[in-house]
């Protein structure tokens, strides 16, 4: 069944969809009419003798210290676990009851929770739930009446992943730069995504084609199959804070034009129904959230922008507000970037920084719902799978977690990472059976200098380095990497999990330049993008490793292009 699909009530005024909606529209135009709770239940899985089941409360009452919804199931249904809530059963009837870290529920605040169940014969939605004693899903008889109407944006009909029985859109701006290279046309026929990373890219700037574009040209390849079109969500206010190179337009305390000209608009497009039957699939907002974690404080990775946009919120309120608007719009898959293993795999990155995603999924109207899944080593460089050696290996008496490279990381390779990190979401509150993504479009290491095998074991650092894909000087260089290879192409349900292997960042396109170029982009010069450069406490201050001669972020750059390609593992034929 559909990760998100709403099971509408029979006697209902309102259905909470996607977003947790609030209020009933008053066909009159009298007024609004709030109902004084919504209660959106989800069935997500479900199979011959059990399923899961994901709920979602939105109070429109008085806040909340604690709370207790109830339930009766028409059939035998049992709930068997459950989490985020403490759930009991007494017959047909069910309570559902805060956990301590959970209990408030302010005045339009949602709270999210799920469960797995049991059950033979037919699995019917629950008719009535209330919230300590009060019926949700009904008007409360104040000035819209009790025969509003549901949410005419109805039932979501998203599918578990969108990438299965699906083609995926292939850019054409994107393909013939790759068919204009040299070889290039082995992979010219290969899905990538389009970056939005700035206000004008939503109406096309500098020749190219803008979102609407994308779409129209997204339906021609559809055809009468499945489609997915990929989007990079990617302007907030203060962007990227800890890098100069992909810097926005976007002032730090701008949110206010975030949501106005930049999600809104795209919101609009993406509504309309012409492109009604396209998967689109969004990556909400790379490289942002785990920068509150990482980032600020005292730690000596900080830097003082990410203090700014910690402190002012806007990441947490940008990103919600982004879930929230496109989250309504049914045929979209929001992916939140989930960062990379190199940056979040330490102990005290890993859970801090779910719980800032499980932050920001509820901010602005956003609940979990609008979340089908997350992203990780967007635009970046963390090998798929090391295969040369596991964590848990130890030479001369020393583990690898204490090699140089490893650095005490708990995973080395992306796949570990995506995999366990999924663990850790649904364990803060995310829905149990969220997807995952992995970009693999520069992650191949191959070539010449690929290994064969694990390196000698002289010492636990001679072991890694001999052995490792990641050619790179440390795991924290993220900008035009020399020595790196395409990677694994784009495919689907390659691993538990894992929704899809994709190319969200469009090989060949720059990660900034390698000096100061002046742009009307509003994206700085980054000294990681340098080749001289010897670094800083976010790479443990090693040499960048960047390619030189680069051209701005997201600008065309051949000798990159050319390199993926004939390092590309698995090779090209």
């Amino acid at each position: 069944m559909s990760r998100t699909r709403t099971a509408l009530l029979a006697a209902m005024a309102l259905v909470a969809g996607a977003t947790g909606t609030a209020f009933a529209v008053d066909p009159d135009g009298a007024g609004v009419a709030a109902v004084p709770c919504t209660v959106d239940y989800k069935i997500q899985n479900q199979w011959s003798t059990g399923f899961t089941a994901a709920v979602t409360i939105t109070n429109n009452s008085a806040a909340k210290s604690s709370w207790s919804l109830k339930w009766s199931y028409a059939g035998d249904q049992k709930v068997t676990s459950g989490w985020n809530a403490k759930l009991s059963q007494s017959g047909a009837a069910v309570t559902a009851a805060n956990e301590t870290y959970n209990a408030q529920l302010a005045t339009g605040g949602s709270v999210s929770f799920g469960f797995q169940g049991s059950y033979s014969g037919s699995n019917a939605v629950p008719a009535t739930f209330t919230l300590d004693g009060v019926t949700c899903n009904v008007d409360d008889g104040g000035p819209g009446g009790p025969t509003d109407p549901p949410d005419p944006g109805g039932p979501s009909n998203r599918v578990n992943n969108p990438y299965e029985g699906a083609k995926v859109y292939v850019n054409p701006e994107w393909s013939a730069n790759a068919a204009a290279e040299p070889g290039g046309s082995r992979v010219a026929g290969q899905p990538t995504g389009v970056w939005l990373d700035r206000i004008a890219a939503i109406n096309g700037a500098g020749g190219k084609m803008g979102l609407r574009a994308h779409l129209d040209e997204a339906l021609r390849q559809k055809g009468s199959g499945e489609l997915v079109v990929q989007f990079v969500i990617y302007n907030l206010p203060g962007r990227d804070c800890s890098a100069l190179a992909s810097n926005g337009e976007l002032k730090a305390d701008e949110i206010g034009r975030y949501k106005t000209d930049y999600i809104d608009p795209i919101k609009a497009i993406l509504a309309d129904p012409k492109y009604a039957s396209l998967r689109i699939v969004t990556t909400v907002e790379i490289d942002s959230l785990p920068n509150l974690v990482t980032n600020t404080g005292s730690r000596p990775t900080a830097v003082p922008q990410c203090d700014v946009m910690k402190a002012n919120g806007n990441y947490v309120k940008g990103v919600g507000y982004a879930l929230n608007k496109l989250g309504d719009v049914p045929n979209v898959y929001n992916y939140v970037d989930a960062g990379h293993h190199g940056w979040i795999g330490w102990d005290d990155n890993f859970g801090p920084t779910a719980t800032i995603m499980k932050e920001a999924a509820t901010a602005e109207g956003a609940t979990v719902n609008d979340v089908h899944g997350f992203i990780t080593n967007t635009a970046n460089y963390s090998a798929l799978k090391e295969n040369n050696f596991t964590i848990n290996d130890t030479v001369a008496g020393k583990s690898v977690r204490e090699s140089k490279w490893v650095d005490w990381n708990r995973y080395l390779d992306e796949l570990s990472y995506a995999q366990a990190f999924r663990n850790q979401l649904v364990s803060a509150g995310f829905n149990s059976n969220i997807g995952m993504l992995i970009d693999t479009s520069r992650n191949g290491w191959g070539g010449a200098a690929r290994p064969t095998g694990p390196g000698a074991t002289t010492s636990v650092d001679t072991y890694v380095d001999g052995g490792r894909y990641d050619r790179r000087f440390n795991a924290g260089n993220w900008c035009n990497q020399s020595g790196a290879g395409l990677g694994e192409r784009p495919r689907t349900a390659p691993a538990a999990g894992i929704d899809a292997y994709v190319w969200m960042k469009p090989p060949g396109e720059s990660d900034g330049s390698s000096k100061a170029i002046p742009n009307d982009e509003g994206k700085g010069f980054d000294r990681m993008c340098d080749p001289s450069y010897t670094g800083n406490p976010r790479n443990n201050n090693n040499m960048s490793g960047a390619l030189p001669d680069a051209p701005v972020s997201g600008h065309w750059f051949s000798a990159q292009f050319r390199q993926l390609m004939q390092n590309a593992y698995p090779p090209l034929s």
